[in-house]
């Protein structure tokens, strides 16, 4: 069986040998648990195996390798994307709560940001959040392919601003192995960096507040582009 039938058929082809106590459901949810807990640097075939009371070579006969595992973990996290009629409101209005949504899956698994990104096989559920994206940004008569970069550029923001809220990710004010953190540094050197030490000098802006930032900036530019593209 390849992937995609397992994605996208379920599983439903018949397999040689005993019959499988678990779904593919099981395993998937097994994965998402232990992202939800170690991070995707904790995934492996040997712990999500142990969590469903299999040995690891057990759990090949479910899925191929830990690629598979992924894809099947990535498709049951991101949960059910918006129904055609399900987002109210302007284009605008539905590209905030779309975004609002999406933020809500990628808080309750901080991992799902980084785990799909890059060329690979997606699942129907992620497929379905892609054109929900996709039909927000119909009114606007952007070009096909404008609208594919709008919705690039709507997961990419709100991307940037999951990782800067997010651990490991060596924000400003993170010491670097034991030293001065890269604001004492940046600070230290105000002759070189100027403009740099006036923006830190500042108050700390609150991550919301960034996020509403960037997507008010994205969707006027948007709104602009689809503008000058009309006339």
């Amino acid at each position: 069986m390849t992937a995609g039938q397992l994605l996208w058929d379920g599983g439903t082809t018949p397999t040689r040998g005993p019959r499988r106590a678990l779904s593919l459901d099981d395993v998937a949810a097994a994965a998402v648990a232990v992202a939800d807990r170690d991070g995707l640097e904790g995934l492996s075939m040997q712990r999500v195996a142990a969590e469903v009371g299999l040995t690891k070579m057990g759990l090949y006969r479910y899925v191929a390798g830990k690629d598979e595992l992924a894809a099947l973990m990535v498709d049951a996290a991101v949960e059910e994307p918006p129904e055609p009629g399900d987002l109210e409101g302007t284009w605008r209005e539905q590209a905030e709560e779309f975004t609002r949504r999406v933020d809500a899956v990628w808080t309750r698994h901080p991992w799902l940001p980084w785990a799909t990104i890059g060329e690979r096989l997606m699942g129907p559920r992620e497929v379905g959040w892609v054109e929900a994206a996709v039909r927000i940004f119909e009114p606007l008569g952007l070009e096909p392919g404008e609208r594919m970069d709008a919705v690039s550029m709507l997961f990419g923001h709100l991307r940037s601003t999951h990782a800067a809220a997010s651990g490991g990710t060596r924000p400003w004010t993170a010491d670097p192995e034991g030293g001065h953190t890269m604001r004492d540094l940046v600070v230290a050197h105000a002759d070189r960096f100027p403009a740099l030490t006036r923006v830190m000098a500042a108050p700390a802006v609150d991550p919301g507040a960034r996020y509403a930032f960037g997507l008010r900036c994205l969707l006027d530019g948007l709104e602009a582009a689809a503008a000058r593209g009309a006339r």
